[in-house]
């Protein structure tokens, strides 16, 4: 069987295509850098971490823009008559007064790694922009065209053009294709496919919340009219029927389904096997009950569906509530590579698993400075939208334990590094080093931020030696601490407990879509030049333990 979900943490809007034996699969990135992480399988059961589009300097600008934009919903497709790989994605900019200003860009490769072609630019008429490559050659773009204008239904429809790839521009304008197969409202994430016959029209609806689902439309021409699954939603997390096309509120708490574990279940896609078997992936989300807060995110979950006799596509047991345990295809085992729990920064490069917000981390930090080490350069404070030193991981569960050896020499008390618990940039906790004027010397403390408010824990305060220290984050459950150590055995708690559910979509003010960081952080706010050199990072999650 198959345990969802197949990638924990924050990994939403999953797309997956396949070439010959090899299934790849897209997800959103948003601020965080490198861009749009890429995983590998070759039985949809073990999946690795196998490359991200965005990874040189030059490739993406997101600094500045506020957190939760960036880069949405990326669409990777595999044409097999070119033997090319195909990205389109969103950078959404702002979403200020509702008006969500997105540009849609198309890149494409011969390998899955790259190099990637330059961006063209498609057009910015709504966001979830995706590529369908038909028989003929022709291509098609479909996505949500946002609607602004008063007394309209929001968010809006799902429109369609062609695109030229000769010119490497689209024909004309988007033209209307589809207002949804439920009255869920909310429509989005529309992906265009072709089985037998007809053409397919698969979006979300509801919100990416707790009414999301999937729903599809077909039509044997790809401009349609499409007519409905008579059986909308395929896959969902709430089956009930609802009404909300007058509500463009996306989270809709009330239809959280105290009978399943995955909640928000929507935005998918799926993928054909030679076999004839199919499979579709989608995000999901495990809140915290009765909080009802996301703190990994949102995560992608995979289903077993089928084509039925008058095609349509259906979860293979007949019902469309998302599943926990998942029928294996019939495809042989392949173990892959895994994320090490325990990294001694031994290699001349960084993980590919380390992200920073909208800066690659190579930008800040380095392997090569200090051999068997990582050493963060300190720029900006942690609050910034700019250049901010934070090298992080995905936290997987939360049930956690993270640990990191660091030497660090403050000077002024603009300098600080540590160990932090991030999820944007007003909301984190953070046990740092730095120098404190009032001891005139070296300390430790905490300093939060919630929602804007920053508070400086100085009854945290505690002068330390200039001598290497351990600091430790304990994540277990709703509860979130840390503890240091000069020898890595005896631990000291320091400051309180915080509540872990606030680090979530539902809590945080400023950010929503992504999810929680954990990892190391250093600033300069004076000269962005002083380093503090970590000697490993160690993270150690339960992943078989359900959040509750």
């Amino acid at each position: 069987m198959i345990k969802n979900p197949i990638i924990k943490g924050f990994n939403p809007d999953p797309c997956i295509c396949r070439k010959n034996d090899d299934y790849y699969l897209a997800v959103s990135s948003f601020e965080w850098l490198p861009g749009i992480p890429i995983y590998h399988s070759k039985d949809l059961k073990n999946w690795e971490l196998y490359t991200h589009v965005f990874t040189e300097k030059n490739n993406i600008d997101l600094k500045k823009l506020p957190s939760s934009k960036g880069i949405w919903a990326p669409c990777l497709t595999y044409c097999k008559q070119e033997d090319m790989f195909y990205v389109v994605y969103g950078v959404m900019n702002s979403m200020n007064a509702r008006y969500f200003d997105v540009d849609n860009f198309l890149i494409k490769a011969k390998d899955i790694k790259g190099p990637w072609s330059e961006p063209v630019y498609l057009h910015s008429a709504g966001f979830d922009a995706s590529l369908f490559h038909d028989d003929d050659g022709k291509k098609y773009i479909v996505s949500l065209e946002w609607e602004t204008r008063k007394d309209y239904e929001k968010p809006g429809f799902i429109s369609i053009v062609e695109y030229d790839p000769i010119k490497q521009e689209i024909i004309g304008y988007p033209k209307p294709l589809w207002r949804g197969g439920t009255d869920r409202g909310c429509i989005e994430a529309p992906h265009l496919t072709k089985h037998g016959d007809y053409y397919y029209i698969m979006c979300a609806e509801g919100g990416t919340g707790y009414n999301h689902c999937i729903t599809m439309g077909r039509s044997k021409n790809v401009w349609g009219p499409y007519e409905k699954d008579p059986q909308n939603p395929i896959v969902t997390s709430a089956p009930n029927n609802s009404y909300e096309r007058q509500d463009p509120d996306h989270l809709k708490p009330k239809y959280f389904n105290p009978h399943s574990i995955l909640q928000k279940s929507g935005h998918g896609s799926y993928v054909n096997l030679p076999n004839g078997e199919v499979y579709l992936v989608h995000l999901c989300s495990r809140p915290f009950v009765p909080e009802l807060r996301c703190t990994l995110g949102r995560e992608t979950a995979i289903q077993k569906m089928k084509w039925t006799e008058d095609n349509w596509l259906r979860m293979y047991d007949g019902d469309n509530l998302a599943k926990m345990q998942v029928l294996e295809p019939d495809l042989p085992t392949v173990n892959l590579p895994t994320i090490p729990d325990f990294d001694d920064f031994d290699n001349d490069t960084l993980g590919n698993f380390y992200y920073a917000p909208r800066i690659l981390p190579e930008s800040f930090a380095t392997t090569t400075a200090r051999r068997g080490y990582v050493r963060l350069r300190g720029q900006e404070s942690r609050t910034s939208l700019n250049k901010v030193s934070i090298l992080a991981r995905k936290l997987t569960s939360v049930y956690a334990k993270i640990t990191t050896k660091m030497e660090f020499f403050p000077e002024v008390p603009q300098h600080s590094a540590g160990l932090i618990l991030y999820y944007d940039n007003m909301n984190y906790i953070n046990l740092r080093k730095y120098y404190s004027e009032t001891l005139h010397q070296s300390a430790i403390s905490i300093i939060q931020l919630e929602n804007g408010t920053k508070t400086e824990y100085t009854d945290t305060r505690l002068a330390v030696d200039d001598v290497p220290i351990f600091f430790r984050l304990h994540i277990q459950g709703r509860k979130t601490w840390f503890e240091w150590s000069y020898d890595n055995i005896t631990y000291t708690q320091i400051g309180k407990i915080f509540d872990t559910t606030k680090y979530s979509d539902e809590y945080c003010k400023y950010g929503e879509f992504t999810g929680t960081m954990v990892g190391i952080t250093c600033a300069d706010r004076l000269k962005h030049q002083q380093y503090a050199d970590f000697d490993f990072l160690e993270y150690i999650a339960d992943e078989d333990k359900p959040v509750d």
